[in-house]
């Protein structure tokens, strides 16, 4: 049983892991940086350290200032959430070297799955379909032109290293995917510090979708169903459901072989803990690998809604040795979930960024709605990170009842001081086709432009 665990994050995910923690009875310890000293993580937490200035590379991303708090609170375990060092391998052979436990899959597995190329490879070898493309990192303009003869226009060029739509452009022809390579490497490198990047085929009007595993210290592995993520914007998600209305309507057969995927990609790579096998699904149920979060996913709430259960806490008992304490069997789906990021931006100014002071803040409740913040009224957006002010869950008896519950959430959630993106989700939860189910990851994209740029009209 641990004592006391050191949150090595920030933010709505943060307050997360403490109050999961208080519910095992573990004392934690918060870690800050200059810029987020009023933080509700940090009046949350048992203990609260300083670790540096507001850039997170003089904080959040500094491994050294991280395992010093550590060791000056006398910590058992280190959860490092999501972003951040969560995925870093290194930090995790750290922890394990200074006998801190980490709180997520082992180094090796994450050396397993350390790029998105070296994950592919480890697909092919799960016999994972996976899209068509380059063998590995593509070392030149002209490697990238083979691969593209090869595979056919359009393609992706895609980093090899992190996340969130950054390293990815794509190409249709000979000169966009000269620029896009040169564009993409340089962006990636900014970004990841690694200029690594891979070429496959792209997939138009793809649904994206993901399927949660779980997996204990024993070798046990189980999925806990799938995440449809499609709704996204510049490659970040910006919507997420479970269950799939892709896979409730039109291949309802998908949801066993995807499941059995997921749980190949882990048992190749003998991952343990919380993971994310991502998917992408063309129109004709074809389904092929793209990656493996290593992590605990922002979008885990709607999991825990329609299965019942708390991933964080799960996440935390692996760690500490438990075994799983259900069998896939065992995972019964029941209702449906949505999961809207309300961010600080303004969707009038191409989505930039308003950091700020919140003057008012009034949060929706009532039965079946679900908010992970870490906001309040007089709390100041920092601007050095994420835009993200929280997340709002619904849950339903069906899809109806979690899309009607959603935007009766949306409408009552008041945020002044501060631009966010509420009016934005609002516009989704009504469009017709969003309503259907019928959607793909080109689906914000359409609502930006001709007659439904409507929606937006008016709001603020």
């Amino acid at each position: 049983m641990f004592e006391k665990l050191l949150v090595a994050n920030r933010g709505e995910i943060a307050v997360r892991i403490i109050r999961a923690c208080k519910e095992l009875n573990i004392r934690t310890v918060a870690i800050y940086s200059e810029a987020d000293v009023n933080s509700m993580h940090v009046q949350l937490a048992d203990e609260a350290i300083c670790i540096g200035k507001a850039p997170a590379n003089e904080s959040y991303l500094r491994i050294d200032r991280i395992i010093s708090a550590a060791e000056i609170a006398d910590v058992d375990a280190i959860h490092p959430g999501y972003g951040f060092l969560a995925e870093n391998a290194h930090f995790a052979e750290v922890c394990e070297s200074c006998n801190i436990r980490f709180i997520g899959p082992s180094a090796r597995a994450m050396g397993a799955l350390e790029d998105k190329a070296v994950s592919r490879a480890l697909a092919k070898k799960a016999n994972v379909p996976t899209p068509p493309g380059s063998e590995g990192v593509v070392d030149n303009e002209q490697g990238a032109l083979a691969v593209a003869k090869r595979i056919g226009y359009p393609v992706m060029i895609k980093a090899v290293a992190g996340g969130g739509g950054r390293g990815m452009r794509v190409a249709h022809n000979d000169i966009s995917l000269v620029k896009g390579y040169h564009t993409a490497r340089t962006e990636a490198e900014k970004a990841f510090g690694n200029s690594g990047v891979y070429i496959e085929k792209y997939i138009e009007n793809p649904h994206h979708v993901e399927f949660q595993i779980l997996a204990d210290n024993k070798g046990h592995i189980i999925h806990l169903g799938e995440r449809d993520c499609s709704i996204q914007r510049r490659n970040q998600k910006v919507v997420e459901e479970s269950p799939s209305p892709l896979l409730e309507t039109k291949f309802r057969k998908l949801r066993e072989r995807m499941g059995r995927a997921a749980i190949k990609i882990a048992e190749e790579a003998n991952y343990t803990n919380a993971g994310t096998v991502e998917f992408i699904v063309d129109n004709l149920g074809n389904f092929y690998f793209l990656e493996m979060n290593k992590r605990i996913q922002v979008e885990h709430p709607v999991t825990e809604e329609v299965t019942g259960i708390d991933l964080v806490r799960y996440q935390i008992m692996i760690a500490m040795g438990e075994p799983l304490r259900h069998s896939q069997s065992d995972i019964q789906y029941r209702g449906h979930a949505i999961e809207c990021r309300i961010n600080a931006e303004d969707p009038f100014d191409d989505f930039r960024p308003s950091p700020g002071r919140i003057e008012m803040y009034y949060q929706p409740g009532g039965r079946g709605v679900r908010l992970d913040t870490h906001a309040y009224a007089g709390y100041t957006i920092p601007s050095h990170y994420d835009s993200m002010i929280g997340k709002l869950i619904t849950y339903g008896k069906d899809r109806r009842e979690a899309m009607d519950k959603m935007s009766r959430a949306l409408s009552e959630y008041m945020i002044t001081g501060v631009k966010t993106t509420i009016s934005f989700q609002q516009a989704i939860l009504q469009d017709p086709n969003f309503r259907r189910g019928v959607y793909s990851t080109s689906f914000i994209e359409q609502l930006l432009s001709g007659a439904r740029r409507d929606y937006l009209s008016g709001s603020s």
